[in-house]
């Protein structure tokens, strides 16, 4: 729940930050069981006890396309904040708190995002019951897996994905997405042959040619949403089949 990361289109405040840590001129970042000081002290209502969360505005620095349109929907889907850490302040000045990280999830740099500590209620699986893989469609808003945590190219269990509908299309923590995929489509950029649903040269062609909506589509699994942006939503996968792509459709259930 707290190193899911979220896309979002609203920014989180800047105003407060990290500074840097003790013998600032060793380190580059910092983890777990590390101090860091924040731009906030008791003349800002900070006090002992306080919990903060870390995150960044996380880049793709390859920026890498794995199917067509990803960049398009990704940029209205808004930007990716990711989640790094949480502190405890152990120690407050006048204009500046010193916090203990007390959970990491990746590194923490000079200028990481501090929020205000806000739970998150983990949402309540479901019994994993027999899997459709011809599981017909739930007839609710379809959208696509977007991005892969990581900026993968695939996922499965226990993976984390992000798809292009959010809280604006009515999505709520706890709701559960089923990706699918239908034979011989594909929009991803690797090669692959065209029309395989009904022929492949040199093995056999039907007399008719099928779309590949035609076919019975294949379920490759399922997540949960941990989080909501008004576009996105954060989803772990719960069961997978097979490889999940980013460019797989996805449906609520």
């Amino acid at each position: 729940m707290y190193c899911s990361n979220v896309i979002s289109t609203q920014a989180p405040p800047r105003d407060t930050y990290v500074i840097s840590g003790p013998e600032s001129e060793k380190h580059v970042a910092y983890s777990q069981g590390f101090t860091v000081y924040i731009n906030k002290g008791a003349e800002q209502g900070v006090k002992i006890g306080d919990e903060f969360l870390v995150s960044r505005l996380e880049h793709d620095s390859l920026k890498q396309e794995w199917f067509k349109k990803q960049s398009m929907l990704m940029n209205a889907m808004g930007q990716l904040y990711k989640d790094v850490g949480r502190l405890r302040v152990v120690s407050v000045q006048p204009k500046i708190s010193v916090a203990e990280i007390v959970h990491s999830c990746d590194l923490i740099y000079r200028d990481d995002i501090v929020q205000p500590f806000a739970e998150r209620v983990a949402p309540n699986y479901k019994p994993v019951e027999k899997f459709d893989i011809y599981a017909p469609p739930s007839g609710k808003a379809k959208a696509m897996v977007v991005e892969i945590k990581g900026f993968g190219q695939d996922a499965g269990i226990g993976n984390i994905v992000y798809v292009n509908l959010g809280a604006a299309q009515g999505v709520k923590v706890g709701d559960y997405f089923r990706a699918f995929h239908y034979p011989g489509a594909g929009s991803e950029y690797a090669f692959r042959e065209r029309d395989t649903q009904y022929k492949i040269y040199g093995f056999g062609a039907t007399p008719v040619a099928y779309n590949s909506t035609d076919l019975p589509r294949t379920v490759l699994g399922e997540g949960i949403v941990l989080r909501v942006g008004p576009n996105s939503s954060t989803v772990l996968l719960t069961v997978s089949q097979r490889d999940i792509f980013a460019g797989d459709y996805v449906e609520l259930e």
